[in-house]
């Protein structure tokens, strides 16, 4: 009789997308609609926590029961083959060809791991699923936005890429330089991480995640620039690893809720303008870029303060 994993090799075979819960041989068909993106999957934030109640009820003794009973981790799942039998991660994601897991799946603190997302990831263009226009500026789909203004793209597991929006680019740019912690440096979800630099002004950045950074944006570095269209793609400033990403992504924003903020943030940003510097033309035109080079009486301070909530 074939087993759930040969079942599972045998749909990846026929080019389907097997989900790693169905890999490992702990559900019978469920397909991965998401590219593997697990940390934005409800599948697999369900089956986590079963898998995390029955193993808390066993160590008290306790026998689960229910349909959800026999729901163990996908990784205590795979540690039951032989170690040359357990597949690296990225080969359930159809990334590579088969290698053999030696580190008990714990990613974080394995060479190979490291060493892939240096080479395939790291320097890779990061393309937005779709951007739609609110009010004349970009909100990228698929990413989660921070009331600060910086953003996070989810690449795999608990890996991101860290930016900021176009709102401050267009808003407080172009900037001579954007600091942030080099590689092994920590980001706290929060604090003012990150600075951006405009001749003698200086303006924080508050980190949208919690982590440790593993590469930083060395082309962004050296040029100490990005164009407003770039940034959501080359424009990302660090890449760091979180260790609690699901509970980060809960104080974060995305799909109508970006959306609703940054219309609420365009309004505000309107209204401080017309305070200071008189009415907009009432065109239906929308706000160009270098708006504080173009009215610096709206005070750095004041719109640091206001929109990157710092």
């Amino acid at each position: 009789m074939e087993t759930r994993i040969e079942t599972a090799q045998r749909s990846k075979s026929s080019n389907r997308f097997p989900c790693i819960w169905m890999q490992a041989g702990v559900v019978s068909k469920k397909l991965c609609r998401l590219h593997y993106e697990c940390t934005a999957c409800r599948y697999d934030r369900v089956l986590q926590r079963a898998a995390d109640s029955n193993l808390r009820l066993k160590a008290q003794g306790v026998k689960p029961t229910g349909k959800r009973a026999a729901i163990v981790s996908w990784r205590e799942k795979l540690k039951e083959q032989p170690q040359w039998k357990r597949p690296c991660l990225h080969h359930m994601k159809q990334r590579i060809d088969f290698r053999a897991c030696i580190n008990d799946y714990s990613c974080s603190d394995c060479d190979f791991d490291q060493y892939f997302n240096d080479q395939f990831t790291v320097f890779a263009t990061v393309n937005p699923v779709d951007l739609i226009e609110v009010d004349g500026f970009k909100v990228p789909q698929g990413y989660y936005l921070h009331r600060g203004h910086s953003w996070i793209k989810i690449e795999e597991e608990n890996a991101v890429r860290v930016g900021l929006d176009e709102f401050t680019l267009r808003l407080l740019g172009p900037f001579d330089t954007i600091d942030a912690p080099l590689i092994g440096k920590t980001l706290q979800q929060g604090r003012p991480d990150i600075t951006l630099r405009r001749g003698d002004k200086s303006a924080r950045l508050l980190s949208p995640v919690s982590g440790v950074v593993t590469a930083c944006n060395i082309g962004l570095r050296q040029q100490g620039k990005v164009e407003s269209r770039d940034a959501y793609a080359e424009g990302w400033i660090v890449r760091a690893h979180s260790n609690d990403l699901r509970r980060d992504m809960k104080k974060l924003m995305i799909g109508d809720e970006s959306t609703s903020f940054l219309r609420s943030e365009v309004r505000q940003l309107t209204a401080v303008i017309e305070e200071t510097a008189g009415p907009l033309a009432a065109d239906g035109g929308h706000l160009g870029d270098d708006l504080y080079g173009k009215l610096p009486q709206l005070g750095w301070n004041r719109l640091t303060s206001m929109f990157l909530r710092c």
